[in-house]
């Protein structure tokens, strides 16, 4: 199992724009072979730690590293990365594995 957190920061003022782009999209890329989960995620009003207003996570599970592979040149992906080029300052993606069973 693969996870992927990836911290986007956007320009200002231009996450909703960026994260309805990312709505608009999850919905292929839930439906890819090996996509397990694929969430975008805000901070929360109670957080101590927050992200800010221009920096969103889309926290990822993939089955495997090929099936990560596949998603990462899918079209629908390909697309994405190009409507929000312009809009986006930072993608920071973390591949992450687990490190100890659960249990």
């Amino acid at each position: 199992m693969i996870y992927i957190l990836a911290i986007i920061t956007t320009k200002p003022g231009k996450r909703a724009e960026v994260l309805d782009l990312v709505r608009k999209n999850a919905e292929l890329v839930r439906a890819e072979d090996g996509c397990i989960e694929y969430q975008p995620l805000i901070d929360s009003d109670s957080s101590r730690c927050k992200f800010g207003g221009d920096t969103f996570v889309v926290a990822e599970k993939w089955r495997d590293l090929s099936a990560l592979a596949a998603h990462r040149t899918a079209a629908h992906m390909l697309v994405y990365i190009d409507r929000t080029k312009d809009l986006i300052v930072n993608r920071a993606i973390h591949e992450m594995r687990q490190e100890w069973a659960n249990g």
